[in-house]
């Protein structure tokens, strides 16, 4: 089947035409809902007829989240080229890979990279263009706004199959090894949307006022659509700075966000988050890594029955399972601990070891079937093959569904750690040491040790001001969760490594202890 995206933008512009649809709060640039129609229907026409950028063709953008939203999914659907959006908080390092391997025709980047990235990417014959008018003009450079500059605002008449045209690439998080290229149609995208307005609870409307923060290159631009086809307003703040986040949220009536856990942990001791009115807020979304029930009763507490948790992934760009604000409020806080109920909107299968389905409570690995799976991997036919069976993806996620439907995120294959025969999960020892109201953050790994083969460790950040020592911390653990599942060493350390998005990075914390060993567990 195929669709003009442009002509359902059109009628969605026609719906909301004078409601606000973009706010990029550090330009200050704002648009109607019929005003970013039209512009992105400037930008899609213009990638065509300034840019050549054609069915088959490429284009990486290296973008902050303000410029990112004049090329997200409204106007890269519209196109026949491929967008492929990477993280602009990425090393120069990571970058380089993502453009060798990707190989794109156009590279658009922010200004501030001009001097250390023009060079490298002319030398591979790539065209590209800032974001804003340069200082002095520099040869091979060129400037977005002057390629639009008289480009019409007509509709691209561009058709696309919506399974099989492949318009978005996205890297994966990479938090367990290399980074994979995901490839995205117009039905995944839309099967995303869809997960929004699928549930009892109305999380977006008309009214919504969405703000992005996180990168919307990655699992934030995922309520852009849903909040676009609604008639809402799309916020987006570039600087990862929760100070100014929470004046935006007063200044701008923000009513929707989405945060990582450790983010909202930090919002928790952040003075301006009492400082500031942050009362709009009616629902924070939230996901990417398990919540410590302790700290989210607090948030509760604090912040209102606003919290919506989601499951979902790079390879699956839906929700599969939703913890919902009637559940958080609800619910035992053992299930608190869950990813939440399986949804009806995709397949959710736990299985052995040989693929087999296993019963309710039983440990196995998450697979998902759904229209929001991607189809593989760009340019890597042995991850394809490793990873895709029949429709499914294997999540390499460990969980189990109890007997009323809520899903437990157990850990990642690669973060079990396997002691003296025993199996031990990093995210269950991380949740028992968040719950001691001292420990801010933690990231439990395995460490080798000849008697045990490896043994439980754990890096730990305190809460300033407080004082614990390891020997308690660890007895609360084994108070928590067991003897044999508690660390045998705690070091108390400054910071722990996070992703660009937040995410904790367990491989780097446990490859600085088996530099020198071979680990047991692949």
């Amino acid at each position: 089947m195929k669709t003009n995206f442009s002509r359902l933008c059109a009628q969605i512009a026609m719906q909301y035409r004078d409601r606000e649809a973009l706010v990029n709060i550090e330009r200050n640039r704002r648009f109607t809902h019929a005003q970013l129609h039209r512009f992105t229907n400037r930008v899609a026409n213009m990638l065509r007829s300034r840019l050549a950028l054609r069915r088959g063709d490429t284009y990486l953008c290296i973008l902050e989240n303000d410029n990112l939203s004049l090329l997200h999914a409204w106007t890269a659907l519209k196109g026949e080229a491929a967008a492929c959006w990477t993280n602009f908080r990425d090393s120069a390092d990571e970058h380089r890979w993502q453009i060798d391997f990707i190989r794109p025709k156009v590279v658009f980047i922010e200004n501030t990279l001009i001097d250390g990235y023009l060079g490298m990417l002319r030398e591979r014959g790539i065209t590209v263009v800032c974001m804003d008018r340069p200082a002095s003009p520099q040869p091979g450079l060129l400037c977005f706004e002057d390629l639009l500059d008289g480009v019409d605002d007509t509709d691209p008449d561009v058709e696309s199959d919506v399974t099989q045209d492949v318009l978005v690439y996205r890297f994966t998080g990479g938090t367990t090894g290399k980074s994979k290229c995901a490839q995205y149609t117009i039905d995944n995208w839309l099967a995303n949307r869809d997960s929004f307005y699928a549930s009892a609870e109305n999380w977006i409307d008309a009214s919504t006022r969405y703000i992005h923060m996180a990168p919307i290159s990655h699992g934030s631009g995922l309520g852009l659509l849903p909040t676009l086809f609604r008639g809402g307003c799309t916020v987006t703040q570039n600087a990862p700075d929760l100070r100014q986040w929470c004046r935006h949220v007063q200044e701008h009536r923000i009513t929707t966000a989405m945060m990582v856990p450790t983010l909202l942990y930090r919002l928790l001791e952040l003075p301006e988050a009492a400082s500031y009115d942050l009362s709009s807020l009616t629902t924070c979304f939230y996901g990417a890594a398990p919540m410590s029930p302790n700290k989210l009763r607090a948030l509760q507490q604090r912040f209102g029955n606003i919290f919506v948790q989601a499951y979902g992934a790079t390879e699956c760009m839906q929700r599969v399972a939703v913890l919902t604000k009637a559940d958080h409020a609800t619910v035992s806080d053992e299930r608190l601990g869950s990813a939440g109920r399986v949804t009806g909107q995709a397949e959710v299968v736990i299985v052995d070891e040989a693929g087999r389905p296993v019963g309710p409570g039983v440990t196995g690995e998450i697979w998902l079937r759904s229209r929001a799976v991607i189809s593989g991997y760009y340019n890597n036919p042995e991850g394809t093959a490793a990873e895709f069976e029949n429709g499914f993806w294997k999540s390499g996620d460990l969980g189990y569904v109890d007997e009323e439907g809520f899903l437990f995120i157990v850990d990642r294959k690669k973060d079990m750690i396997i002691t003296g025969g025993f199996n031990v999960y990093a995210i269950e020892v991380e949740a028992a040491l968040s719950a001691h109201p001292a420990v801010a953050i933690s990231a439990v790994v395995g460490v080798p040790d000849e008697q045990w083969g490896e043994i439980v460790h754990a890096e730990v950040v305190l809460k300033a001001g407080c004082e614990v020592s390891k020997e308690a911390l660890i007895e609360h653990v084994k108070g928590r969760i067991g003897r044999f599942k508690a660390p045998k060493s705690i070091v108390f350390v400054d910071d722990i490594p996070v992703s660009v998005v937040g995410k904790v990075q367990r491989r780097q914390v446990r490859e600085k202890y088996w530099k020198d060993h071979t680990r047991r567990v692949a």
